[in-house]
């Protein structure tokens, strides 16, 4: 493999760093990983528009919709060079690398000209409202209603762990709207606006002190027809496009889910003079053994970029790229906390030790984001490996029967 940049890639680079050192002043840091106040979401909306004028956002996008018909690579070189600055990632995550992506393959061309442009240019942010207290890991299994009311649908239920609900305009939910059908066959997708009548957003604060994610209650909340995204009933198709998108967001092109190895070196090298020799000798090894799979992680991306430049659509590979990036990113966190050694227990200034510390405890979200662990280990045994499926007592049951199997069940 070549890991060079061809004549033309190298000349996007370099019109990306361009852009980047004259607009350096308006960078959002890499440290502020989630919008609590609205002067972030303000700074960070600016940021994405102007990084849409200048052509890299939305990249391999159709041009027709806002989009520049760039190659994978190409969008791939615009996260290298901001990862590199510590820009943080982009405020409409969700809404170019999930709801923008299903929009193009599933939606209706209204859809399509009504709501990509203002996504690219985040103008209308976006979150995924999927989730729910007792479906996160059978996604399938969601109870959450949505009803037919004239020339529309009302939804009624709670989500949870929605990123960035707080802030959004728009999501992408799916709701059940047959319960007679098995749980796969009776769910439908829709395009939700977040400031209808019968929406609340009740943020959740973490251990890191972040309010990140959200629980959403929606209460006889109307959906117009027009928002329907693919056919009724046929929501997991859609939700499945959605998942692969998502997993490929977060593993699937070699880009760091935590802090980078290179940060952790550079936080290493004061503290190693401080140490034992037999312990500096463990902690060397320590970080080889990050960064060796830190290439790993980002080799095995670069191939999958490889794949996409070639047509290929997202596939069940990406699980393997985010569980590697999950446990490297847990792996870093750990290792850069215990170097602190005492001063652990005390916080530090913002871009100092207390960020060792915010790493440490956002790690463990990770291993639940974009799919449990579990989930994901399972997929790729099954899709990979060509492993036994799990047993399904549930399948081609109507979902109805199956929640009062549950309910009797716990009685």
């Amino acid at each position: 493999m070549d890991f060079d940049d061809t004549p033309e890639e190298a000349l996007w680079r370099t019109s990306v760093r361009d852009f980047i050192g004259a607009h350096g002043d308006e960078l959002p840091g890499g440290y502020e990983r989630y919008v609590d106040r609205e002067e972030k979401v303000v700074q960070r909306k600016r940021w994405q528009r102007l990084l849409y004028e200048a052509g890299f956002v939305g990249v391999t996008w159709p041009r027709e919709y806002g989009g520049r018909d760039g190659t994978p690579m190409q969008q791939a070189i615009v996260t290298q060079e901001l990862a590199k600055v510590g820009a943080a990632t982009l405020i409409n995550g969700i809404g170019l690398g999930m709801a923008g992506p299903t929009l193009i393959a599933h939606g209706s061309e209204a859809q399509k000209r009504r709501h990509l442009l203002p996504l690219l240019r985040a103008d209308e942010i976006w979150c995924q409202l999927f989730s729910e207290p007792a479906a996160g890991s059978d996604l399938a299994g969601v109870t959450m209603r949505a009803i037919r009311d004239g020339d529309g649908w009302r939804v009624r239920g709670q989500k949870v762990w929605t990123s960035g609900a707080h802030y959004a305009d728009f999501g992408i939910l799916v709701a059940r709207t047959d319960p007679t059908l098995p749980k796969h066959a009776g769910l439908s997708y829709f395009i939700v606006d977040m400031h209808v009548p019968g929406v609340t957003v009740r943020p959740l604060r973490q251990m890191s002190g972040d309010a990140a994610f959200n629980e959403v209650f929606f209460d006889d909340s109307p959906i117009p027809m027009e928002n329907l995204v693919g056919e009724v009933n046929g929501g997991w198709r859609v939700a499945i496009t959605t998942l692969m998108n998502e997993r490929l967001m977060i593993g699937g092109g070699g880009a760091d889910l935590g802090i980078g190895v290179e940060e952790l070196l550079k936080h290493a090298a004061p503290h190693l003079s401080d140490l034992t020799p037999e312990r500096r000798a463990l902690v060397r090894q320590e970080l080889g053994q990050c960064y060796i799979e830190a290439l790993a992680c980002r080799l095995s991306g670069y191939r999958r970029l490889t794949g996409l430049s070639h047509g290929q659509i997202p596939g069940p590979e990406a699980s393997a790229g985010k569980l590697a990036g999950v446990a490297l990113a847990r792996q870093i966190a750990d290792l850069g906390v215990r170097l602190l050694g005492d001063d652990a227990l005390f916080a530090g200034d913002a871009r100092g030790d207390r960020h060792w510390q915010y790493v440490m405890s956002s790690s463990p979200g990770l291993a639940i984001a974009g799919g449990t662990n579990e989930i994901l280990k399972n997929i790729i045994g099954e899709r990979v490996l060509g492993l036994p499926a799990e047993p399904r007592l549930d399948k081609g049951v109507p979902f109805d029967a199956t929640a009062r199997q549950r309910v009797e069940a716990a009685r």
